[in-house]
């Protein structure tokens, strides 16, 4: 009897739920301002920054981390993440290496959740997977130049230390919340892959993914003032090449990959590269797919195809998405959303705690492209805003967005996802204003 009654109310609650929803969504369509040039054009900035997200990132950015947080789940031993970055590894250790792995990545809020959902899943503590999520879009050396170049050496300085400060701390809060969660997942991992070793050398492990992750970072490479990035930027495509070319050598010396396929597969990229000189991503994508297709083909790899897959099936969708209502929001860099953008600059126009605060929450929401964040900063700026609350932008900006903390979520669940968000608002608020208010 009491089993039927409670089958009963959960499927009242079900409908009810159901009910609600529907109420909301037809009132929300009810009074929809449609027609109204700024409704119209939120709606416009919301497509138009998705399609942009679209065509730089999800090709250049995305693909490659998936193929690399697939390959974590595949080819990185769990005793070995365990050790430098397991719950029982030691802090110091753990943090340095997610940190300093992190910096060498220049990539955005989006780019770097399947590389942090790869390390999480191979057992990597989850201070020391809080602090790689957070130093990856944050501390890249590149990010920190730029800023220190564009918007002055103090300010340089300060985001510098503040980032690294950042991913040490908040890890370490994170660390100290969960702990006895932790020891627990610790416990369980040990059992679940107490013999999972590598069966291949520490050093072709790691020379596999700096070959992945240096096709990651030079295919972004983006165009800056200093002379020596130029050059870099000039040269990325025969970087990248290189680059794959010997990642390929690598898979037939020590994967035993078959050298007339992959052989056929650069000779198809090549050809189309020559075809179609202005369209790099077409032979990026073929080369992506003739790879995965290679490894599908072989059975001691086709798990890395599979787990690169469920990482894209889990994270593009919600990442999509996100952008989306950012772009409704808060529109595209220099162009308005529903929020105007006169709102933003009287609302971070001075040092006070409220505009910091708001420069924090707003950063946190808004999507940033890699570096971008600097010249928006130098806009917001040139427009009046505060030194404390442009600190504050730079620290939370890059590091979370709204389609990050979505994707989050899904990793770590709605709690940890709201304590590390409010970590890096508060954090951020707290620099930003002492920066503004006490070192200026």
């Amino acid at each position: 009897m009491t089993e039927r009654l409670l089958e009963i109310y959960r499927g009242n609650q079900r409908e009810g739920n159901l009910l609600f929803f529907m109420v909301l969504a037809f009132v929300v369509i009810f009074f929809m301002p449609a027609g109204t040039e700024r409704f119209d054009n939120a709606v416009l900035e919301a497509f138009r920054l998705t399609h942009w997200y679209a065509q730089e990132h999800v090709i250049l950015c995305l693909l490659p981390a998936f193929l690399i947080a697939g390959a974590m789940s595949v080819y990185i031993s769990q005793g070995s993440v365990m050790r430098y970055l397991g719950p029982s590894a030691s802090k110091p250790v753990a943090f340095s290496v997610a940190s300093v792995s992190g910096t060498l990545l220049a990539v955005c809020s989006c780019t770097v959740l399947p590389l942090f959902g790869g390390i999480y899943r191979r057992g990597a503590g989850l201070g020391a997977a809080v602090a790689f999520l957070y130093s990856g879009p944050a501390i890249n050396i590149m990010a920190i130049v730029v800023t220190a170049k564009v918007l002055g050496a103090e300010i340089g300085f300060a985001r510098a230390i503040g980032a690294i400060g950042f991913a040490i701390v908040i890890g370490t809060i994170m660390h100290l919340i969960y702990r006895r969660e932790e020891a627990e997942r610790s416990v369980s991992n040990a059992r679940g892959f107490g013999g999972d070793e590598a069966d291949k050398p520490v050093g072709i492990i790691a020379l596999f993914f700096a070959l992945m992750v240096g096709i990651l970072v030079f295919a972004n490479w983006a165009a800056a003032e200093n002379d020596a990035w130029m050059v870099i930027h000039h040269l990325k495509w025969p970087i990248t090449a290189g680059l794959a070319a010997a990642l390929g050598g690598l898979l037939v010396w020590r994967w035993g990959w078959p050298v007339r396929q992959l052989l056929l597969l650069a000779i198809m990229v090549a050809a189309i590269a020559a075809v179609a000189p202005g369209i790099p991503e077409l032979p990026f994508v073929i080369g992506i797919g003739g790879l995965m297709l290679i490894a599908t083909l072989r059975e001691e790899d086709r798990e890395w195809p599979v787990q690169s897959w469920d990482f894209a099936r889990q994270i593009l969708p919600l990442l999509l998405a996100g952008v989306f209502v950012a772009g409704f929001a808060l529109g595209r860099p220099g162009h308005e959303g529903m929020i105007p953008s006169e709102w933003v600059a009287a609302a971070v126009g001075d040092n006070s705690l409220l505009s910091t605060v708001l420069a924090s929450v707003l950063g946190a929401l808004m999507y940033f492209s890699t570096l971008t964040e600097v010249p928006i900063v130098e806009a917001l700026m040139g427009s009046g805003m505060g030194k404390g609350p442009a600190l504050a932008l730079l620290l939370a900006g890059p590091a979370l967005s709204l389609p990050n903390m979505l994707v989050i979520r899904t990793i770590l669940g709605t709690q940890k996802t709201l304590v590390y968000c409010a970590l890096v608002v508060v954090m951020a608020t707290i620099t930003g204003f002492i920066y503004g208010n006490w070192w200026v």
